[in-house]
Parts: structure tokens; sequence; C-alpha cells
């Protein structure tokens, strides 16, 4: 009896030279015994995935990361109640139907669980409330974790709109009354390490808590300007860790 076909997971986005999501499941397949492989799909418009899924028909789910958030939730044929809070998607489930061609997509997102286990432990009381540097898919989901916190987040974007401030706006009086501050922007991604977003560094102290998104490099600029004022820092790495094991929990629990 032929056994069943390898499962395939993957990433898309636009550029993924940073991501370590390749390594890490990859790596966690061979070493569970996992008949399964993950690959990176790099893709220059989104309009692309519908090739993708049509030359790997063994996939079961992918990731989303920068650029396709938002951008993939018209693809989709159901989106789980918090992706549709966030109004964003990083982990699709592929629900397969009788053909190759007849299948589900499945948008939720595992920003929120990965961001908010992730900055918990480091919160101090004078934390009441955050600025989020950016305004994207990940930004989104920030906010939401944050609000549930108890936090309240103030989107931070270079462009003004309705709800949001800009980096001129971040005077010493908006510095002091936010005192944490999320890194959800590209700038200071390798290999562009020496970026980094343009606030008022000099304006922090040890009662800031700076967490960044980035992973790679492990110390980011912003991260290293923040320190030299006494902010605590994290990276992203540990909630890449835990979006990862809710994207595995998505893909295989939920059937």
């Amino acid at each position: 009896m032929k056994g069943q076909p390898e499962k395939i997971y993957g990433l898309i986005g636009y550029p993924l030279i940073h991501s370590f999501s390749k390594t890490f499941f990859n790596q966690k397949f061979e070493s569970e015994g996992i008949d399964a492989r993950y690959i990176n799909f790099e893709l220059p418009d989104i309009g692309d995935l519908m090739e993708v899924l049509a030359e790997y028909p063994e996939i079961d789910g992918l990731n989303v990361t920068i650029p396709y958030k938002q951008q993939i939730i018209p693809y989709l044929s159901d989106i789980d109640p918090v992706a549709q809070r966030v109004g964003a998607v990083n982990v699709v489930q592929v629900i397969k139907g009788k053909t190759d061609s007849d299948f589900r997509l499945v948008g939720f997102n595992s920003d929120i669980v990965g961001f908010v286990n992730s900055i918990k432990p480091l919160l101090k009381p004078c934390h009441k409330a955050a600025l989020v540097l950016g305004s994207g898919g990940a930004a989104k989901a920030v906010c939401c974790g944050l609000e549930d916190l108890g936090i309240r987040p103030q989107v931070v974007s270079r462009t003004p709109r309705e709800g949001v401030i800009t980096y001129a706006d971040l005077t010493p009086e908006v510095m002091e009354s936010h005192k944490v501050i999320v890194n959800t922007t590209p700038l200071g991604m390798y290999p562009n390490v020496d970026e980094c977003p343009d606030i008022p560094y000099h304006l922090m102290n040890s009662d800031f808590l700076a967490y960044d998104l980035l992973y790679n490099p492990d110390v980011t600029m912003f991260m290293k300007r923040c320190a030299e004022h006494g902010a605590v820092t994290k990276n992203g790495l540990e909630m890449l860790l835990l979006q990862a094991f809710e994207s595995w929990e998505i893909w295989t629990a939920r059937r």
C-alpha cells in the first residue's frame, strides 16, 4: 500500500532572507521523525500564492510575514475571530477537499499569543501606555495584545491619520507617558543592521521597556540605542518560537 505523501509547510513573504522559520521547523521535523518539509516561498506579489498552492498540492499550512499579513485576507475562505479582530493573518490552514484543486484556506493570527506571553514577564506598574512603531499587520496584533494586558497603545507612523501620530509628535510629554515602546517596523532587520526608527532615544531611562519584533540580528540598533539610556530591551525571537508552537497547533490539532 502506498504511504502517505510528505506534508509541506512554508512561509510566504518578501523578502525572506531574515527568516529563521525554515530552520526551526525542518529541525523540528527531523528531530521528531515527522515526514514533512518547510519551504520559504519568497513571493514578489501576493497574487503568486495560488500558483504556489497549485505547484505544491501537499501544502498543509503556511505562515505569512511582511508584507502579506493583510493582503492575504481576500484569498481566504474563512478567518478565525482573533485574526478578524486584528485584521491581519500570519497562519493559514489548508483544508483539503477531494481533489488537489479543491481546498479551503482558513486564516489565523498567532502574533497576539506570541507577543503577550513574551512581553508579559517584563512589565512593571509604570507600564501603562505604549508607543507602537509602525502600522502594518504586526502592529495591529501588538495593539490588541497590549489592550489585553491593560496597556493603552498609541500607533506611530510616518503618515499621520486618525488615531495615529507621527515621529515628529514624540515630544518629551508623549515619551514620558508611554514607557513601553514596541518596534514593529523592518528597520534594522538584516542586512540593514545600521537602521533604526527615528525616535528621541535620549528621553528614555530605566523605566522604559523597548521590545523589537525583529530577531535578526539578535541585538538591533533600536535595542542598542534604547539600552544606552537604561531601557530594558528584548528581541522577537521568543515571540517567533511561541508563534511557531501555536502555528503547529493550528495546523495539526484543529482538524
